[in-house]
């Protein structure tokens, strides 16, 4: 079951067209990928908790339709050209944004480098961005009260790594963005989850 209600994004979808080939142009994407830290949900549904959240608190198509699509660039062989030609300008652009730059090879350079990238980018990417990160520790919250921390083998880095980009994410947010609803809940999700993290192995947290 998914930790995220996604039923705002069906609803989007079904009265959206733009909405409906977002999620469906992400559902092929995606196809047989099955999204890290999550207990083994497909990976579709990493996606469409990031668009729901955004859906629920009244963003309009285009956003909605970006954050179906953020992890696409990433995750297949879909380019960013490709998403222009589909979807416009505006929802590539913004997948432009919200995509890692993977010759980075450095986890942290990585993340801090994106981070400085989502500072100079509208509301719109910041609002993604911040959904994406508040659906990240959500999901891995739900793993770990279901498996327990053995999730962490799903990573390819540290759980305490992940938690301080997620708290230097957080703080950007607050910095650029103090008018987002979401940062009370990535506040909420910060603290859950260094708990989690505490209680597993207090070192995780020194």
């Amino acid at each position: 079951m998914s930790p995220v209600d996604t039923a705002p994004i069906d609803a989007a979808a079904a009265r959206s067209g733009l909405v409906a080939r977002a999620l469906a142009r992400a559902a092929t994407a995606h196809a047989g990928q099955t999204r890290n830290g999550s207990g083994g949900l497909p990976y579709i549904e990493h996606p469409r908790m990031v668009a729901a959240t955004l859906a629920e608190r009244g963003y309009p198509d285009e956003i909605l339709a970006a954050a179906l699509l953020h992890d696409v660039v990433e995750d297949s062989d879909a380019t960013v050209a490709d998403l222009r030609a589909e979807f416009g300008e505006e929802i590539a652009g913004l997948v432009a944004v919200l995509s890692d730059d993977e010759s980075i090879r450095s986890y942290r350079d990585r993340k801090d480098e994106h981070r400085a990238r989502v500072v100079d980018a509208d509301g719109g990417a910041l609002a993604i961005y911040g959904a994406d990160k508040l659906v990240n520790m959500t999901t891995l919250h739900a793993a770990i009260e279901a498996e327990g921390i053995k999730v962490a083998d799903e990573y390819d880095v540290p759980l305490d790594l992940k938690l301080a980009v997620w708290e230097d994410d957080a703080a950007m947010l607050n910095s650029t963005a103090p008018e987002l609803s979401l940062l009370a809940p990535l506040a909420t999700a910060i603290s859950r989850l260094a708990a989690d993290l505490e209680a597993a192995d207090p070192r995780l947290c020194t």
